[in-house]
């Protein structure tokens, strides 16, 4: 299972104080500082002074894999190349097969989810409804299982599916349209909303899309638009649709009268203020959720027929059922606001923390152009990723631990099957997947993810798996070491060039690697089966830990 021998020639707290490479200077965090010297109140701002120049641009195989995929698998790289005649070509053959995810053999990945033996992921709205909420006699536990099998599901997806994109992209719409999965009625319907709403939508219309997540019953009970009546109005779904799920914070302009909002040049207000927000409100109300079933159901008595006034809009009063939020919907869904806002999301996710305004305007006039297409979304996409701001950006962003993680398990080819003790620790690194409780979804910049104590918790569950000591995941490096390969300098070169594709930055890194390996002999003399299977884990593990592999 490639553990390190419980005898070995190097001290374990050596080993740690060798691995503050993974202190990452290329994110602000000073090399080579002992793991129990690093305080939990180091600010960012203190680690924004000690930033080194970034690294440099990588090969395009490994920008690609590393942003558009968790990390390659081995061999993905050459077959990523193999693809076209130069890597831009590559990229391009390869991105419109990902964008086809119907066109990809993904048996294996299917097959390690039936082993997996989930109850719950073919279930009907209406069946998990009935059997988790109306006839559950079982308990809280058994009430959450949907959740919880879609959160080992989506970790198996990461890691084994040949549809990467498609993972990645529904890793950000889960974040994007955000429900707290282990809320009370959200958690037993999860399944739904995971799988008929955002990974059925996620390539197709943003105006189809966000009707799904508004008549969800996930978002309905999390965002509490199942109450939202005429004779009380609850203002929860409406604002969040405005601020987050469309024209975004900065499109709103507070309470000052509508009529003072600034307009476009085609005379269309350019955002929304608070009396937008309750006219949206009660665009919404009756749009609930039938108790006996668990679907969606619009209950006329409860709609407020009035004549409503959005962003300017007069919305008729007495209209047909449902058409009042429809509209609303129609105007938003191609709202330019709503173009930049979800264009420059998309942007900083795929390409980095500050991409430039350039791709942000061409992905959010392609989200404008083809705003009535059924493929708009993978259109978007596809314009963000073969942009030259794409391929030549690298090293400004920081891997999340739902990036990291699956990574290492790719680049190991762990064998990995999530279990409750795996979950226990990776909850600790703060982005327990389904589990952010406000509705704006977990952060996507470098300084949320380079705090000390995330990072302590990343490496301490990259040791734990090369180790062998989380459940169901195993680790075994020793198999995959080519026997001939077994001097420092050539161990490190293997290992470094097949995890990362590319040479160590700053090269002293490498030397680092070596000088572990080596342990104070000749780095070109060839080390024994027991050194090698004693030192080889744990030098993979600092190569996992350190900035080359978590920035991306």
């Amino acid at each position: 299972m490639g553990k390190t021998p419980q005898h070995s020639s190097i001290k374990r707290g050596e080993f740690l104080k060798l691995s503050g490479l993974l202190g990452m200077t290329s994110i602000g965090m000073p090399l080579w500082r002992p793991l129990n010297t690093i305080s939990d109140s180091l600010k960012t701002s203190e680690l924004d002074d000690r930033v080194v120049d970034p690294p440099p641009l990588p090969p395009l195989e490994v920008v690609a894999l590393n942003r558009l995929a968790f990390a390659p698998r081995p061999g993905e790289l050459d077959e990523f190349l193999s693809l076209g005649v130069t890597p831009e070509e590559s990229l391009q053959v390869w991105v419109d097969q990902q964008l086809d995810p119907d066109s990809i053999d993904d048996s294996d990945c299917e097959a390690r989810i039936d082993a997996a033996d989930f109850e719950t992921l073919d279930k009907t709205l209406e069946q998990l409804w009935a059997d988790h909420i109306v006839n559950n006699d079982q308990g809280w536990s058994y009430r959450m299982l949907p959740v919880k099998e879609s959160v080992s599901a989506t970790f198996i997806r990461a890691v084994y599916s040949k549809r990467q994109l498609f993972e990645v992209l529904a890793d950000f719409w889960h974040n994007h349209f955000n429900v707290y999965g282990y809320h009370s009625y959200v958690g037993p319907t999860f399944v739904h909303y995971d799988r008929d709403v955002i990974r059925a939508n996620l390539l197709g219309n943003f105006r189809e899309m966000l009707e799904a997540v508004a008549s969800s019953t996930s978002m309905l009970y999390y965002l509490d638009n199942y109450a939202n009546k005429k004779t009380g109005y609850n203002e929860n779904y409406a604002r969040e649709l405005l601020e987050l799920h469309t024209l975004g914070a900065d499109h709103y302009y507070g309470t000052i009268d509508p009529a003072d909002v600034p307009l476009d040049d085609d005379g269309v207000p350019l955002g929304y203020v608070d009396a937008d927000v309750f006219a949206v409100a009660r665009c919404f109300t009756g749009w609930r959720v039938d108790r006996d079933t668990g679907l969606f159901w619009y209950y006329d008595p409860w709609h407020d027929q009035g004549e409503k006034v959005f962003m300017r809009q007069v919305i008729p009063a007495d209209q047909e059922e449902m058409k009042d939020g429809r509209d609303v919907l129609d105007f938003v869904a191609c709202h330019r606001g709503t173009a930049q806002f979800i264009a420059t999301k998309l942007c900083r996710r795929l390409i980095g923390d500050a991409p430039p305004q350039e791709i942000i305007d061409a992905a959010a006039d392609t989200f404008l152009a083809t705003k009535d297409n059924p493929d708009q979304l993978k259109q978007v996409v596809r314009t963000i990723v073969l942009s030259d701001a794409f391929i030549n950006t690298w090293g400004g962003k920081v891997k999340r631990p739902f990036d990291s993680i699956p990574g290492m398990a790719r680049v190991t080819q762990a064998e990995f099957s999530p279990s409750s003790n795996f979950d226990w620790y990776y909850r600790k690194m703060g982005q327990g997947l389904f589990r952010h409780q406000a509705p704006n979804g977990y952060p996507d910049l470098k300084e949320d993810w380079y705090g000390t104590t995330s990072m302590l918790y990343r490496w301490r569950l990259c040791n734990l798996m090369i180790e062998g000591k989380v459940t169901d995941v195993t680790v075994d490096l020793i198999s995959q070491h080519p026997e001939a390969i077994r001097t420092p300098n050539e161990i490190a070169d293997y290992w470094i060039d097949r995890i990362l594709g590319r040479a160590m930055h700053p090269p002293e890194n490498r030397d680092e690697i070596v000088s572990f390996l080596a342990d104070g002999a000749d780095p070109d003399m060839e080390l024994s089966t027991d050194d090698i299977n004693d030192r080889l884990p744990r030098a993979v593990a600092i190569i996992l830990m350190g900035p080359d592999f978590q920035l991306r």
